[in-house]
């Protein structure tokens, strides 16, 4: 296999893992599963700005990351709540990401960003999608074909 070919599936592999350790902060934060919400076994309470809100963001972005449909917009909102996150919540502690404890928020953001400008990749249901509006319809029945007499 050369470069070229590897690159479809190479992205659906890191859209999938981001997608999924996306979904499970999301599913900690939510459901007090994992260890809960940073670490604590609980799950935030119901609708608590920002956080229930941001947990719920992680959660249905991280399934369709995941699992690659309407991978770019779910990518791009889940880029931005990771880059409002760290904004707002990292980096007013200090600058560096290393001090602020703002690693993976920073990750996810560019992880994500990344996503949406390349796309899902080729092992994705978005991919599957476009196949089958590509393909030529069939029809149902077969016409019987007309032979001159």
């Amino acid at each position: 296999m050369v470069p070229t070919q590897l690159s479809g599936p190479v992205l659906s592999l890191f859209r999938v893992v981001v997608g999924l350790l996306f979904l499970c902060h999301g599913a900690a934060s939510i459901f007090g599963v994992l260890g809960g919400n940073r670490g604590s076994g609980e799950a935030i309470p119901f609708a608590t700005w920002p956080g229930w809100w941001a947990a719920l963001i992680q959660l249905v972005c991280g399934v369709l990351v995941l699992v690659g449909l309407l991978t770019r917009p779910a990518a791009l909102l889940a880029s931005g709540s990771m880059a409002y996150a760290y904004f707002t919540v990292h980096q007013p502690e200090d600058l560096m990401p290393l001090q602020n404890g703002g690693e993976l928020a920073a990750l996810f953001c560019w992880s994500f960003l990344l996503v949406a400008v390349l796309g899902p990749g080729s092992w994705a249901l978005d991919a599957l999608l476009a196949r089958r509006r590509a393909a030529p319809a069939e029809p149902a029945t077969a016409s019987p074909a007309s032979v001159p007499a």
